[in-house]
């Protein structure tokens, strides 16, 4: 039987914040009601996120998505040419398919845009439990399907779009990966999983070892995937469960982020692991002395901005430097047509 990987030491900026959020005496999400956690996170963006910096230009906009207008929020980044065409990320934001919105990730957005020198696109998706598994996707995908569309209007290259997200935009982004892969969507040369969630089973030993101590444990994440997905056979499809899918072979090049203290440590790591041994480019990064969330932590834990700073160049680099999507293979030639998914 193998032993338990060890838990490793925190972060001292990291174990400083917990201290003071124990003190503090905060409930954890889980015993809130959605609407109370989603006023809860508001409450926490300005103390714990710093600046995402200036961009040369920041739009609000919105489209015609599956349900009805979904608001999306354009960035491109500070010293960028704004004739060119430039690489483009779907950034798919976190919060448990719960929680979260266009303001709760806009500085990360604004950091990716300038330090990935990139156009990020950013969807205001719909959230469960008013919405289950699979709105949030629908309308992610719906936001891929309409920016290919729109390259043009949007000044972006379509032939070099990317998806992301952290934490369950992470989940929705590996999913599009797949999608894309499949034909059913346009074809991405890129995805960036910052601690993804990957297979709703909850099922791994992370799960049993991380319980209490930091804002997201195995607690909190049973409650955000019940709301997500109140059926609980929807968790075996592989467009809530991306590590369930039967293969990963052809999907786009991967960047994935794992931390140790967090119950999707070992989903994510099974992730990079299977994109490796299926043949697919990956570059997997592991802290193990931080916690889900440091990216969007960096006031109070300064090296989660040294982190994505380190994140945006790799994205950056693979954008930039990416073979162009080939719109002539027939999966190409399908993307943006509905195809049923089983």
């Amino acid at each position: 039987m193998n032993a338990r990987p060890p838990i490793h030491p925190l972060d001292p900026d990291a174990a400083r914040l917990l201290q003071a959020a124990a003190e503090a005496g905060y409930p954890p999400f889980e015993a809130l009601t959605p609407a109370q956690a989603r006023k809860a996170y508001a409450a926490s963006w300005s103390a714990m996120q710093t600046p995402g910096g200036e961009v040369a230009s920041v739009v609000d906009t919105e489209f015609a998505g599956p349900a009805g207008s979904l608001a999306v929020r354009v960035y491109r980044g500070q010293g960028t040419d704004p004739q060119a065409a430039l690489p483009c990320l779907l950034f798919l934001h976190g919060g448990g398919w719960v929680i979260g919105n266009l303001d709760s990730h806009d500085r990360l957005c604004r950091r990716i845009a300038n330090r990935a020198g990139l156009c990020v696109i950013a969807v205001d998706y719909r959230l469960a439990p008013e919405h289950p598994f699979p709105a949030a996707l629908d309308d992610a995908a719906a936001t891929l399907r309409w920016l290919a569309s729109q390259a043009q209007a949007l000044n972006i290259d379509p032939t070099r779009l990317a998806v992301g997200g952290d934490s369950a935009g992470g989940n929705l982004a590996a999913a599009l990966a797949l999608m894309a892969r499949d034909g059913t969507l346009p074809p991405v040369v890129f995805q960036a999983l910052f601690y993804p969630v990957l297979d709703l089973t909850a099922s791994s030993d992370a799960y049993r070892r991380i319980t209490q101590g930091v804002p997201l444990t195995a607690a909190t994440m049973h409650w955000f995937i019940g709301h997500y997905t109140p059926q609980d056979q929807d968790r075996l499809d592989w467009r809530a469960s991306p590590l369930r899918a039967p293969s990963l072979a052809g999907v786009a090049p991967a960047l994935v982020l794992t931390v140790a203290h967090d119950p999707l440590c070992d989903e994510g790591r099974a992730y990079a692991q299977r994109l490796d041994a299926e043949g697919v480019r990956v570059t997997s990064v592991h802290c193990n002395d931080q916690m889900h969330g440091v990216l969007t932590q960096g006031r109070q834990i300064p090296a989660g901005d040294v982190i994505a700073d380190a994140l945006c160049l790799t994205i950056s680099h693979a954008l930039h430097r990416a073979v162009p999507a080939d719109f002539s293979t027939p999966t190409a030639r399908t993307a943006g047509q509905p195809k049923e998914t089983t």
